[in-house]
């Protein structure tokens, strides 16, 4: 899949705020505080500042919607786990994600995890709560280019203590590199000509 055209719609926090449902599938990106979601945005779409990034945590606040090739949406979801800010607000990230979430859009859902880290109790939470509702959804690991081979063999060791995956059933990226985005790319693609439900 080739992206040729990605526009920012608009922000969102409530459900009547989000904009009008399109006849395709639409893809929301989710993860914790600074496991590279915007980059990760940026580099499948081929546009360096698309999504904000940010070396704080916890910069994504609001659902942020991309319209891609006028066909499809990409939604940024707010970020989770150890963003400083105070608990009243970090509650209010966690409703207006899930209330994404449990809406009723049809959306498949890319799970980001840093490959250097175990899945925290929030990711797992996320995947749990994801496999509870039937919502699909697919795991992005990040940062692949921070790994040797050596040590991406001993991060999966790790994570698989916590999550039970085969490798061809998940991702690998790198914003750096942009190693990866061909097989998200497909994937979308295939998604979209209904060929995964």
């Amino acid at each position: 899949m080739i992206i040729k055209q990605a526009d920012f719609t608009k922000s969102a926090v409530f459900e009547k705020d989000y904009p009008e449902e399109l006849n395709h599938i639409e893809f929301a990106f989710v993860g914790r505080s600074n496991v590279g979601k915007s980059s990760l945005i940026n580099s499948i779409t081929g546009r360096n500042k698309l999504a904000k990034t940010s070396k704080t945590p916890g910069r994504t606040q609001l659902i942020n919607y991309f319209l891609i090739n006028k066909e499809f949406f990409f939604v940024d979801l707010p970020g989770y786990g150890f963003a400083k800010v105070p608990k009243e607000m970090k509650k209010e990230w966690g409703l207006t994600m899930e209330r994404y979430l449990a809406s009723p859009r049809k959306k498949l859902v890319f799970v980001l995890l840093d490959i250097r880290r175990v899945p925290s109790g929030e990711d797992l939470e996320m995947l749990n709560w994801l496999d509870h509702y039937g919502t699909p959804f697919k795991i992005i690991f990040t940062k692949m280019d921070k790994v040797s081979n050596n040590e991406k063999f001993k991060a999966l060791k790790d994570i698989r203590t916590k999550i039970d995956f085969h490798n061809d059933d998940v991702f690998f990226h790198s914003s750096l590199n942009n190693n990866g985005k061909e097989q998200v790319l497909n994937y979308i693609e295939n998604c979209l000509k209904g060929e995964i439900e």
